[in-house]
């Protein structure tokens, strides 16, 4: 009997070690909390089955798509290397008073088809980044292994596999034909990268990345981020004033954090109380760099979502920024108060905003739904519990409350 009962305190200890070698800390997001909701997806408890269910959707007709690479595209960068990474500015079309059209005019809000599809690399990009985010996610919620080798296999294409991988770096993002080759506020193309970082974070934890694989991405994460902040291009968008700078620094944050860099991630999360908020926020909450736009609540949507993301990772480097306020009262809380009534529908939009409204608002309370997940707020809680067809966002998952 002793030796059963040694045994079995041998293979519990084995548990707990395998156990605490798959704990995850996440940059955007808090696996603590996450890990619970998948507690109660394995408990059988109905509160979170439809998300499930339309993300195990999406994940298996995402095993039947790509994998994408640069090379896919019908255009060749200037550079002639079709390696590098290419995109139009959305809002630039060919100017009708011109035979060829050249230089394009800005049309702000309305998107050229041109520059969308096969002709580009940002439909891929996108796609990339949805299909490794629903295979990673797929992956945690299920540990079916299906997901996660379809999401190596997709990082293999576009990171590292030398026949179709992305060189790391944006020279040649948003070009306007007839004006510019690229532009640094190409950056924002690749705004959504937590959409990467995190799956990658469940694909080491879990040994699904393996050692090689980890090294080879961390060294194009590596020279990426030394592109980002030390190109021409790069600088030009830490220094941009509106959502560009704030999105630039969730990318340069995030990547900082997954490669272990965390005195560089700390300082520059310092600098978002200045840089960012003081000159972004208004006393009331506005943002009026994001208000002048012509889908102004998606703009400033958009920006907030950026702060979120930034205050959770401030959080985890003991820098305040949710609680953060300057002397004249600028402040994230304050940016989001400032939209709060809208969400509530107590208050209507006085501000352009092309497309359907009530669209750009759905989208407004998923940033409830994030702060009041991460941060305990009560009151953004209420709206997140107004959100339509909440199933259908990831978020539903992500950030319970």
């Amino acid at each position: 009997m002793k030796i059963y009962s040694l045994l079995s305190i041998f293979l519990i200890i084995i548990f707990l070690s395998c156990q605490k070698e798959v704990q995850i800390n996440g940059i955007y997001v808090d696996f603590d909390k996450i890990e619970k909701v998948k507690n109660d997806l394995k408990k059988g408890e109905q509160k979170y089955t439809r998300a499930y269910n339309i993300l195990i959707q999406k994940a298996e007709s995402a095993l039947n798509e790509g994998p994408f690479s640069v090379m896919d595209k019908k255009r060749t960068p200037p550079s002639g290397d079709k390696h590098d990474y290419l995109s139009m500015g959305p809002y630039w079309w060919p100017d009708p008073k011109k035979t060829d059209g050249l230089p394009y005019i800005r049309r702000d809000g309305e998107v050229n088809p041109e520059t969308r599809g096969d002709n580009v690399d940002r439909t891929s990009a996108a796609k990339l980044f949805s299909n490794i985010e629903t295979l990673g996610w797929a992956f945690y919620f299920s540990d079916e292994k299906k997901y996660a080798e379809k999401a190596i296999k997709l990082i293999e294409t576009w990171f590292i596999n030398p026949e179709t991988l992305m060189n790391p770096n944006l020279e040649y993002a948003q070009g306007i034909p007839g004006r510019t080759e690229g532009r640094g506020i190409g950056i924002i193309d690749w705004s959504g990268i937590n959409r990467l970082i995190t799956p990658f974070q469940i694909l080491e934890a879990t040994g699904y990345l393996q050692n090689e694989t980890k090294t080879q991405l961390h060294n194009w994460f590596e020279e990426y981020h030394n592109w980002l902040v030390s190109s021409k291009k790069g600088i030009d968008e830490d220094d941009y004033f509106n959502n560009h700078g704030t999105w630039y620094d969730v990318q340069v944050v995030g990547i900082e954090l997954m490669l272990g860099k965390t005195k560089l991630a700390k300082t520059r999360l310092e600098q978002v109380k200045n840089k960012r908020i003081a000159l972004q926020i208004e006393p009331d909450g506005s943002q009026p760099h994001e208000l002048e736009r012509t889908k102004s609540l998606g703009y400033s949507t958009m920006n907030l979502r950026g702060f979120i993301h930034l205050a959770k990772m401030g959080e985890k480097k003991n820098v305040d920024l949710w609680n953060f306020e300057t002397q004249d009262g600028r402040s994230i809380k304050k940016a989001l108060n400032f939209l709060l009534p809208v969400a509530q529908s107590k208050n209507k939009w006085t501000y352009q905003q092309l497309g359907h409204l009530d669209d750009a608002i759905e989208t407004l309370k998923i940033n409830f739904q994030m702060a009041g997940s991460l941060f305990n707020e009560p009151d953004y809680v209420t709206v997140a519990k107004s959100i339509k067809n909440t199933e259908n966002n990831i978020e539903t998952l992500l950030y319970p409350f």
